[in-house]
């Protein structure tokens, strides 16, 4: 694939774009407009032609990721989803883990440039896949911080020192970096934007609609979707979502008055 464009100068896409552009591949740019992706006037499907494809590395739900598909593919191009797992800070080192799926060939051609993105990328078959991968994948991270968040508090409030325990965390069979620096950040409430709390809150309300169609119980899940939608409302949904932190104490001193 010699040229591409790339639609979406974001939290994400502007760190994925200079990695590319870093390693040497011809790239244009263009910082989407909402409402002219795909569909609408001046979208990307008014250009797709046969021997085009389209890779669309957003989150979204498998519904949508496929109605793309069937557009994509009635004007004679080829679709491949590849949403990423990972943070800006792994999108600017090309650590990203890609969930692909759809087109095979296009898999293959478009695979030198996940090297470049991602350290592991899956390709997981049909449409509809790389998008149900990515929302679990989210839905369990969520929720691990929601609980993780409640441990720090307890911590704090048990007179320990919340350092501490993250470090002995780090050295026992539930050592996670993910923990580790969200933790701090929660010790300190300092929420850097690595990923914002507003779309680990979307991917959460998508998880749990997928959930409701397959008929899945998510208790967990939806209390910790609660959580973020409580610091969303508390004006943290731009900040990094181990802000979840905030909600959490709050809910805590609400309960306990009440």
């Amino acid at each position: 694939m010699e040229e591409i464009g790339f639609l979406g100068l974001g939290n994400m896409g502007k760190a994925m774009s200079i990695t590319l552009l870093c390693h040497g591949v011809n790239v244009t740019v263009w910082n989407r407009t909402h409402s002219k992706v795909v569909f609408d006037k001046g979208g990307v499907l008014e250009q797709i032609c046969k021997g085009k494809g389209y890779i669309d590395m957003s989150t979204v739900d498998a519904d949508t990721s496929s109605k793309i598909s069937e557009a994509i593919t009635s004007k004679g191009g080829s679709f491949l989803e590849a949403p990423v797992s990972g943070s800006r800070k792994l999108a600017e080192d090309g650590e990203l883990v890609i969930l692909a799926a759809g087109v095979k060939a296009l898999y293959e051609e478009a695979h030198s440039l996940f090297d470049i993105m991602g350290k592991k990328t899956f390709f997981l078959g049909h449409v509809g896949n790389g998008a149900k991968t990515k929302l679990l994948v989210n839905m369990l991270m969520g929720s691990v911080l929601a609980a993780f968040s409640e441990g720090v508090l307890l911590a704090e409030k048990s007179e320990l020192d919340p350092e501490s325990i993250l470090n002995a965390l780090d050295q026992g069979r539930f050592a996670n970096p993910l923990l580790l620096t969200k933790g701090i950040s929660m010790i300190e409430s300092s929420y850097s934007h690595a990923f914002p709390l507003e779309q680990q809150l979307k991917d959460m309300r998508l998880s749990l609609a997928l959930a409701n169609e397959k008929a899945v119980s998510m208790d967990v899940a939806a209390v910790a979707n609660e959580a973020f939608e409580k610091a969303s409302s508390m004006g943290f949904g731009g900040f990094d979502f181990s802000a979840v932190h905030e909600a959490v104490k709050d809910l805590s001193i609400r309960r306990h008055i009440d």
